[in-house]
């Protein structure tokens, strides 16, 4: 068979260009390989560094991890000293907060009479009858008392009902109270209406926040005013802590609340005080010209009047009027020459009234009234009886204990043939309400007012 040279052309050709191809072939696949194996490196390299950096996270949260179980650690430590100092404290120094309305709550006759002495027998007394309520503690808790009264009203209450005969029995009553017991307390709260309510309210408020109070007991069986304060303050889980302490029998707003009453009549008295005479005599005068000018006061029903010597009348059967909150001022028995020779002193030499009844006048020489003279025992009681017909300016709010001036109408008598109170003091200083209701002011001033005189008598 004959061959040309055309036909080894055409396969060399043929040959060619299979190899151009798998030239091409290995080209393209190197260029792939090369393209891929980039990727691979790059996405080798980001998983490289995200593995750096999940291992440091990891190293991190290892280490918080171990701070937070220290810190827990140390909470629950400190939690669990702060439970027992919690424990500790609320167990620590337990004590019986007693409250008590003075006003209602009455301690029995047969210890105020006593004095000093009685009030320390009543303190003793007191605490004796709540720690046999809780012996299991007698050595454990304290006992805690406030007594909170108008200490100058009821002494003149306990005057009127015949208790005392000396508004000072009281005073000193109160004083051996608070001496009787170190936590023992008897508070004036003076002559506002209701201060010790409102002092005793609080009082309990604050007590009831306390763990350490384990029982708040309250005088104040007599007063249904305290009923709806308790309904408002006392919640179900505080009830097992609050009693009532009943001297007069508990009222009927009280007794609904259902709290715990236990009677303690004989401490307190059950029955209220009652004005069992219409008159009382002042009390004997002092010995001192401080103290005519100092007596507190007391419960009588007509005025000092002065004659030939002024003596204290026999009661009268006249109408009842005590003045409130501070009552009468005490009467001052003067006698008769010695007032009128006091009041015959000219104004180049009359006597300086803030010097002989206060102390040295604060005006010193400058003062236009004799401070040189020495007067006597009866010249004071004299001033001291002028100088009380000039009324204070607080009038029955004053709350000094030894204000000289006067607190009501010292002029005011009962007439028996009018059958009413009458003053007869010519141009009388003192204002309506200083008078008896329905007084007849036999010869007023045209513009009375109230004015607090210094000098003048």
């Amino acid at each position: 068979m004959a061959v040309s040279i055309m036909d080894f052309v055409q396969r060399y050709t043929s040959i060619q260009q299979q190899r151009d191809t798998s030239d091409e072939l290995i080209k393209d696949l190197l260029i792939y390989c090369e393209r891929k194996e980039t990727a691979l490196r790059i996405e080798n390299a980001r998983l490289a560094k995200e593995l750096e950096d999940a291992q440091l996270d990891l190293d991190d949260a290892r280490r918080t991890r171990r701070d937070l179980q220290q810190q827990l650690s140390l909470a629950a430590q400190r939690v669990a000293q702060s439970d027992a100092d919690c424990a500790s404290m609320r167990t620590r120094n337990p004590y019986i907060q007693v409250l008590i309305d003075g006003d209602g709550m009455i301690f029995n006759t047969e210890y105020i009479q006593q004095g000093v002495e009685g009030g320390r027998q009543a303190a003793a007394a007191l605490r004796n009858i709540i720690l046999e309520q809780c012996s299991d503690l007698m050595d454990e808790i304290e006992i805690m008392a406030k007594v909170c009264t108008n200490v100058s009203g009821l002494s003149q209450s306990l005057l009127r009902d015949g208790c005392i005969d000396n508004m000072d029995t009281f005073k000193e009553f109160t004083i051996g109270f608070t001496q009787g017991k170190a936590s023992f307390e008897f508070v004036d709260v003076g002559h506002e209406k209701e201060r010790a309510d409102s002092k005793i309210k609080e009082l309990m408020r604050w007590h009831l926040r306390n763990h350490n109070c384990k029982q708040i007991l309250l005088g104040i069986s007599h007063d249904a005013g305290y009923a709806p304060f308790l309904d408002k303050v006392v919640t179900p889980d505080d009830r097992c802590r609050i009693t009532i302490i009943e001297g007069p029998p508990a009222v009927h707003e009280l007794v609904a609340t259902s709290l715990q009453i236990i009677n303690f009549n004989q401490l307190f008295r059950a029955e209220k005080l009652v004005d069992k005479s219409p008159t009382y005599p002042a009390p004997a005068l002092p010995h001192t010209w401080a103290g005519v000018t100092s007596i507190r006061p007391t419960h009588q029903t007509s005025p000092v009047t002065s004659g030939a010597s002024i003596k204290r009348s026999s009661p009268a059967p006249v109408p009842t009027w005590i003045p409130s909150p501070r009552g009468l001022d005490a009467a001052i028995v003067v006698n008769a020459a010695v007032l009128d020779k006091v009041k015959r002193r000219t104004n180049n030499n009359k006597l300086c009234n803030n010097h002989y009844l206060r102390g040295p006048c604060a005006k010193g020489s400058e003062c236009c009234f004799e401070h040189d003279y020495k007067p006597s025992e009866e010249e004071l009681k004299a001033i001291a009886f002028l100088t009380r017909l000039n009324p204070c300016v607080n009038g029955q709010d004053c709350e000094l204990e030894f204000c000289i001036y006067g607190h009501h109408c010292p002029s005011t008598v009962f007439s028996k043939k009018d059958g009413e109170w009458q003053c007869s003091a010519f141009g009388c200083r003192f204002s309506k309400e200083d008078h008896p209701p329905n007084t007849l002011i036999k010869h007023p001033r045209k513009e009375p007012q109230r004015i607090e005189y210094y000098e003048r008598y």
